[in-house]
């Protein structure tokens, strides 16, 4: 085979190993921000779970000052 061939092979070879680089990293990088979306997201549920229960035991507290006001 000549060496022209060999060239071609290696600079094709270079280019699409270059190219899934690129795809690689621009993948990696969309699915760490969505990552982090996801961490700010189940922060936000966590702390509305506190927050729910906070109220539920506010009612209760209110409910019982209301019946022994009455």
């Amino acid at each position: 085979m000549s060496t022209e061939f060999w060239v071609s092979l290696t600079v094709s070879l270079i280019v699409y190993g270059v190219s899934f680089g690129i795809f690689y990293g621009t993948v990696m990088t969309k699915l760490n921000a969505l990552e982090k979306k996801q961490d700010k997201h189940n922060g936000l549920i966590e702390r509305m779970v506190v927050v729910e229960q906070s109220t539920k035991s506010a009612h209760h507290r209110i409910d019982g000052l209301e019946v022994h006001n009455v």
